[in-house]
């Protein structure tokens, strides 16, 4: 068995094509969809977190919604540039998202990746401190939210407040008990993935790492999660992990799938540079019919150590059509694998 989600990147445009022309659109399509996925049996509805974009900025407005119209699925992200946040800001948010949920939210976040801007944390007030870059700034603000989850009191109280204290130190409100476990780290490197297991945090494997070895994406990708789960059980961690791996995979059952995805059936990793000259691969895609989409999968090194599948959906093309997508998937090609 394998948890099945989708990862919508969130964006829109006022193109002829777009089922989303409006960040309105995107917002209300998004909740939708993810009604219709849980009404289908997926497991999961994952959004991308992106600043100064036509994509998904701000999530937990969106997540708290989902969480007020469904009851079963499970709601995230893929990922938190924690650059950009206020860590304990974020813990009220995210313990405000979940109760609001049930306890459903599962929270990928990370250093963050290249944006739109430069340097974009700076304009939302956030500077590095002396003898840090943004890395290490968004890896101290990760383990200060991690931190602030554990709902242990920290703040001195007023002796004349508002209202009437507890005794003691004063934590975050609200609290949400066992949002701490359900904290995803999106690791880029296999270093990245050993330090999210070694401060309790699942893992989050995308459709791109750094190219450490020259290996086959899913071959490097397997290797990053047999070392994360390694550094997980020598860090002496108490409960078992969750890893995803996200891929873009389509059932091509239809004219229509033939021809919106028909051409990505010889698609390969790619090799290429993001940020500070990092050699990185990118993973390929699947489409293919039921029966060869079955028997490439079964090939995906990763896909196999993950307990997690995220498809990467085409959010422009509408709630009707990806509805479409992911249930031909959990139709004619996760049985198959043994996924269902």
């Amino acid at each position: 068995m394998k948890k099945i989600g989708f990862l919508s990147f969130g964006h829109w445009s006022d193109h002829s094509a777009y089922k989303t022309r409006t960040a309105s659109d995107t917002l209300l399509q998004s909740i939708d969809l993810a009604v219709a996925a849980e009404e289908i049996g997926l497991d999961g509805a994952y959004f991308r977190v992106h600043h100064f974009a036509a994509q998904l900025g701000s999530p937990f407005p969106l997540l708290s919604a989902i969480g007020a119209k469904t009851s079963k699925i499970e709601m995230g992200t893929g990922v938190i540039d924690m650059r950009y946040e206020n860590p304990l800001y974020m813990v009220e948010e995210a313990g405000a998202a979940d109760l609001i949920s049930g306890g459903r939210l599962q929270l990928g976040i990370s250093r963050g990746s290249p944006e739109q801007v430069i340097d974009g944390w700076r304009y939302f007030g956030y500077d590095p401190a002396e003898g840090e870059d943004d890395d290490a700034m968004g890896r101290r603000k990760a383990l200060e939210f991690l931190d602030k989850l554990k709902g242990v009191g920290f703040a001195q109280p007023n002796p004349y407040p508002m209202f009437p204290n507890p005794p003691g130190l004063l934590r975050l409100e609200p609290h949400s008990e066992g949002l701490r476990e359900r904290i995803w780290w999106g690791a880029a490197s296999n270093a990245t993935a050993v330090w999210a297991a070694e401060n309790g945090m699942n893992l989050q494997s995308s459709t791109l790492k750094y190219d450490e070895s020259g290996k086959p994406f899913h071959v490097q990708q397997a290797e990053q999660i047999r070392m994360y789960k390694e550094a997980w059980k020598q860090a002496g961690q108490q409960r078992e992990p969750r890893v995803s791996v996200s891929r873009s995979v389509f059932a091509l059952v239809t004219d229509q799938d033939r021809y919106y995805f028909g051409q990505e059936a010889n698609r390969v990793d790619k090799i290429g540079i993001i940020e500070n000259d990092k050699r990185t691969i990118f993973g390929r895609s699947y489409a293919a019919e039921p029966d060869q989409l079955i028997k490439e999968l079964a090939q995906d090194e990763a896909i196999q150590e993950a307990d997690t599948l995220l498809l990467t959906i085409p959010n422009t093309l509408g709630v009707d059509y990806n509805v479409h997508v992911l249930s031909a998937i959990l139709e004619h090609v996760a049985p198959g694998l043994g996924w269902r």
